[in-house]
């Protein structure tokens, strides 16, 4: 079996079963679970630091791990890295078969800290009987030093290792998200996978083909041209999933288009039109025209970016871009399209009045991350928006894997396009 450490909502999965493969993921988060059933993964609902190694071993070829970045990432308070020593103290003593952890994690400022060294309980006690063959790992950058460590005891091991930085966007996915990997095998020479996409497109050389350009958020939501989008704007759902009606906040709130309906243009001049609860919706509602017009007939005067958060430092990225790394989990970590008038020498007519930032859906999210448009996430819109965020990209994953399970990616089989 392929085993999937920390196996979350199933980009991991996702990837594999693109590839004709199967994992068995562990993972504790309820929703995640929910996600990974509706999309017929096999999954174990458990702590992954509880859970007993021994039915693993003897029947295990490759070991997957993505340990939750929370403790370690920039959006949190990152005291993963105050715990670090801890860590590495952890993987040391696992590494030889003595389990300190809970002195260890007694010790630690976020006990989530101690879970990065977890996968090494799980190798430890697989390489007793000559396993796993390959071993693959993700985290946040923050963590390569302790990849580092990792790979110093499996190379102890006669595994081939490498490990590094690695951005998701220079393998097609359109996100500039920056991991740190671990690639470990005992069966081939370990490597990084060969970059497909490059900031500017390269030409072709006597070498080969040259790097295509990033993909862009356009692209990958199939909205066409790259000046020109309208965002999925529908009615009610917070993050939390109840009621939040869009015309007097000074937010519109989004919800997936497959929960309350998609309000589109339409030829006839209509500029609002819901697909589920009738034409009178605008007027109940009190939507003035004029205010939705932005989306419709005066679409063309808009660029649209995408804010990662509500932060002054926020990353904005045009949708001929890829988007920045998405991250949800609080209120600050909204992501938002924005808008801004196109340059006035190129309008006819007075610049209107600058739409309101409309927040991504899940949907979207999800195509960001390279998820199927009718991936079946579970939960309500936070529940579904903290799984997308910690996901790993399935396409960034089927590279790593495509090697190891000795088959080839074919980047067409990961449908971005809505």
């Amino acid at each position: 079996m392929i085993l999937d450490l920390f196996a979350g909502p199933g980009g991991w999965s996702r990837a594999l079963h693109v590839l004709g493969a199967r994992d068995v993921g562990l993972e504790w988060d309820q929703w995640a679970c929910k996600s990974r059933a509706a999309s017929g993964q096999l999954t174990i609902r458990t702590d992954v630091a509880m859970y007993p190694t021994s039915p693993f071993i003897g029947r295990t070829r490759g070991v997957i791990a993505s340990p939750p970045c929370q403790a370690w990432s920039m959006a949190g308070k990152r005291l993963g890295l105050v715990d670090q020593p801890l860590v590495h103290a952890a993987v040391e003593d696992l590494a030889v078969g003595h389990d300190t952890r809970k002195r260890l994690l007694a010790a630690c400022r976020d006990e989530r800290s101690l879970l990065a060294a977890e996968p090494m309980r799980y190798l430890q006690a697989l390489n007793a009987v000559g396993e796993p063959d390959w071993v693959v790992m993700e985290e946040v950058p923050d963590v390569l030093p302790l990849w580092k460590h990792y790979a110093a005891v499996l190379r102890g091991w006669g595994f081939s290792v490498w490990y590094g930085i690695l951005n998701a966007a220079d393998f097609g996915v359109p996100q500039t998200r920056r991991r740190a990997i671990l690639l470990a095998s005992r069966v081939r020479t370990a490597q990084p996978p060969t970059p497909t996409h490059a900031q500017l497109a390269e030409p072709d050389t006597l070498f080969g083909p040259g790097r295509t350009r990033w993909v862009s958020m356009a692209q990958a939501l199939g909205w066409g041209a790259t000046d020109r989008p309208v965002p999925t704007v529908c009615a009610g759902g917070g993050p939390g999933g109840g009621p939040e009606p869009f015309p007097s906040g000074s937010r519109k709130a989004l919800s997936d288009s497959r929960e309350r309906g998609t309000w589109t243009p339409r030829a006839d001049g209509v500029v609002l039109q819901s697909r589920r609860e009738g034409a009178g919706w605008a007027a109940r509602h009190s939507i003035r025209e004029n205010r939705a017009a932005a989306f419709t007939a005066e679409a063309h005067r808009w660029s649209w970016s995408l804010r990662s958060n509500n932060q002054a430092n926020a990353t904005v990225r045009s949708l001929s871009e890829p988007a920045g790394t998405l991250f949800f989990g609080h209120r600050a970590n909204e992501c938002t399209w924005v808008a801004e008038p196109i340059p006035a020498s190129t309008q006819t007519t007075d610049t209107p009045v600058v739409p309101e930032p409309i927040r991504i859906t899940a949907r979207e999210a999800g195509l960001l991350q390279t998820f199927p448009a009718d991936y079946p996430w579970a939960g309500n819109k936070g529940q579904q928006f903290s799984q997308i965020g910690n996901a790993v990209p399935p396409l960034l994953a089927g590279h790593l894997l495509a090697p190891h399970l000795g088959v080839a990616l074919d980047p067409n089989d990961f449908t971005l396009a809505a």
